[in-house]
């Protein structure tokens, strides 16, 4: 973000402003308007700070990623895109923060933000606000859900999309004996948990264990030997790769051979040094790699330039909010949130991770997910 500098003229003794003085005055107003005009500001509001900063420098990538390459076509409708990073350290009390900030910075197109619990703490802002928000990686129903809100949107799947998912592969290969369900009490997590709770009662599979654990505790051994005293062989937990990665190591440490599954949260390289080996065969279900794709191949040759990875959770995601946003100010000739908004929900954008087309509440009518296992070597494969 750029700071304007300014003059401070010291007082004299029966000044007054000359005509000359008064004309670059103006001039120099006017320069500082024609720059600002010829930028567009993209708020990126995510965690740049906390235990899983890594899920911001996913969108970050993404969204930077996309605005170097809109800049060098010429950017949008005569202007330049500029993204403003602004840390939410994903807490749900800093939501509002952040959200204030760029409202009072004059931002009006928001890409974030990434955690569920901060992104529905901000949405309400926003909408009222008038500012457009396109989340690409907040899962959580309750985001959407009953709002009626005009400015929101997302470019990832909901909870009730990946719970299913992550449920179906379950009952069709797993097909474990008892399942056991645990989750972080956060809303993405305890929501997605929940999601593949309702899947797998509806088939018949009633957990024997549906209980949350406090995220951030170094020690999970109580929950541990419940797994073991009530002989679980398969845990979906809900939320993100610290704990996870716990619970997996100590998991292994107390003998239980129970396979582990957790949504994309989860998906995170820095797990492999929490787990270590305890990692290996850890299911996840993840959007499909859509950077595998031959249609986004300079797409991703845009990301290696700059050193980023196109394959993770969020980028691409990220990279498509963006795109839709710039899209929509394309179309209606207009930076106006209000008409892009408008434009969004009645039409299809074209992006790298599919076709998009939102409900009226602005969620996607569909997106993939795909069950992927997870190696010790930080690699994951489609799983069998």
């Amino acid at each position: 973000m750029t700071t304007l500098s300014h003059t401070t003229i010291s007082p004299m003794k029966h000044f007054r402003p000359t005509a000359l003085l008064a004309a670059l005055a103006l001039s120099g107003l006017m320069a500082t308007a024609a720059q600002a005009a010829d930028t567009l500001r993209i708020a990126l509001p995510g965690p740049t700070t906390g235990p899983v900063a890594q899920y911001g420098s996913m969108v970050r990538e993404g969204a930077f990623t996309a605005i170097e390459q809109i800049n060098a076509a010429g950017g949008v409708n005569g202007q330049q895109l500029e993204g403003v990073v602004i840390d939410d350290a994903c807490e749900p009390k800093q939501g509002p923060i952040a959200a204030n900030r760029a409202i009072n910075e004059d931002i009006h197109f928001v890409v974030g933000h990434v955690c569920s619990g901060a992104t529905i703490a901000a949405a309400a802002i926003y909408d009222e606000e008038g500012v457009l928000m396109i989340t690409p990686s907040a899962t959580a129903p309750a985001l959407t859900d009953g709002k009626n809100y005009e400015y929101i949107f997302r470019v990832t799947g909901r909870d009730d999309q990946q719970g299913p998912a992550a449920a179906q592969y379950i009952l069709d290969v797993a097909k474990p004996k008892k399942v056991a369900i645990l989750h972080d009490k956060q809303s993405y997590g305890q929501g997605i948990a929940n999601a593949v709770r309702v899947t797998l009662e509806k088939a018949g599979l009633k957990p024997v264990l549906f209980e949350g654990i406090n995220a951030g505790d170094a020690d999970y051994s109580a929950i541990i030997t419940k797994l073991r005293s009530q002989g679980v062989d398969f845990v979906y937990y809900g939320g993100y790769h610290p704990e996870m990665g716990l619970l997996l190591r100590q998991a292994a440490e107390q003998g239980v051979k129970a396979k582990f599954m957790g949504p994309e949260g989860a998906g995170n390289p820095d797990i492999n040094a929490i787990a270590g080996n305890a990692v290996e065969g850890m299911l996840l279900t993840l959007p499909k790699d859509f950077s595998a794709d031959p249609a986004n191949a300079a797409i991703v040759k845009a990301f290696q330039a700059k050193k980023r990875d196109a394959s993770g959770a969020f980028q691409l995601s990220a990279y498509a909010a963006v795109q839709a946003i710039v899209d929509g100010i394309k179309a209606t000739g207009s930076d106006d949130p209000e008409q892009v908004a408008k434009w969004l929900h009645a039409n299809t954008v074209k992006t790298p991770v599919g076709e998009l087309k939102w409900t009226a509440q602005g969620d996607l009518e569909s997106y993939p997910y795909v069950v992927y296992t997870w190696h010790k070597d930080g690699s994951k494969t489609l799983a069998k």
